[in-house]
């Protein structure tokens, strides 16, 4: 998530394929420095708050808020697919009411993974579906009073969209805005463009490749309106725009999940965060929790 100019925190899920420790990090463009927070599971999402040193993040199947000085951590909820085995919170979009974040079977196998709304008013999560397998990307809109939710479940290789009640907890039916289905790679992270007319869709890439994407989307008409390619990179996870003093820069988070040790001697850029040009003159709102919302005092 962008914290500032120049500055952006990213978590690392896993540390290596039999971990299950994760991170949370931030980095500095201007310096080329990156700090790094030992969680105590493995994180799907990280969030600042109004107090710099303190983070809402989704670790394992709980929300925490985690103190990057002292280390302390408290647990705000970990009411998140109660009864539901081998599945870990996932990708997650904050706004003014609360965290919508979704969870993924880690076999990638069954459909029971849940998503969720969980509002800041009560601070409880509320299930809006049991049945994704890898939720990912996710943006929201605003039109009025009325939310839409744009979401990925990865396998599905499609973009839809639902409206989101708030107040009752509930989403409408889906409407397929993106499909990917005629392709052989599959949508992962989202994030809208500052005027909200278009999608950036980072897509993850199984097979072996000389590089990663990801395109920006028009949501009214599905066209193609820009491509950043990431070399020797097939596994692109997660997009950001970012403020920086030279402007503002896209984000990409890179992947090594899954890879053999032939396949990354191939791809060695995996892993690896990459940086792209954008024609954006601005971002849109940065994200900023405020911890009295959690009743939670500074």
């Amino acid at each position: 998530m962008a914290l500032e100019v120049d500055r952006f925190s990213w978590v690392a899920i896993q540390h290596a394929a039999d971990s299950v420790l994760g991170s949370l990090n931030v980095f500095d463009c201007a310096t080329l420095t990156n700090n790094n927070y030992a969680l105590s599971g493995r994180p799907g999402f990280a969030f600042p708050t109004d107090d710099p040193q303190k983070f809402i993040v989704g670790v394992d199947k709980h929300i925490e808020l985690v103190d990057i000085t002292s280390g302390a951590v408290t647990v705000l909820t970990d009411d998140i697919d109660v009864g539901v085995e081998n599945t870990l919170i996932n990708d997650a979009i904050a706004f003014a009411e609360g965290i919508v974040f979704g969870s993924k079977d880690l076999e990638f196998a069954t459909n029971k993974a849940g998503l969720y709304f969980w509002k800041f008013s009560d601070r409880k999560p509320c299930q809006l579906r049991d049945d994704q397998l890898c939720s990912n990307g996710k943006v929201i809109t605003r039109s009025g009073k009325n939310w839409s939710l744009f979401d990925i479940d990865t396998p599905t290789q499609q973009v839809v969209r639902y409206e989101l009640d708030t107040n009752q907890g509930t989403l409408s039916e889906a409407e397929v805005v993106l499909d990917f289905t005629d392709g052989e790679i599959f949508p992962d992270g989202m994030v809208a463009t500052p005027d909200g007319k278009s999608l950036i869709v980072a897509f993850y890439n199984p097979a072996a490749a000389q590089y990663g994407v990801a395109r920006q989307f028009s949501v009214e008409t599905g066209v193609v309106q820009a491509e950043w390619q990431t070399a020797k990179a097939p596994r692109v996870t997660c997009p950001l725009l970012l403020e920086t003093a030279a402007g503002v820069k896209l984000v990409l988070t890179t992947a090594i999940e899954d890879m053999s040790a032939e396949m990354y001697a191939q791809h060695p850029n995996s892993g690896s965060l990459f940086v792209g040009e954008t024609i954006f003159e601005n971002v849109a709102d940065l994200v900023n929790i405020k911890l009295e919302q959690l009743g939670i005092g500074l």
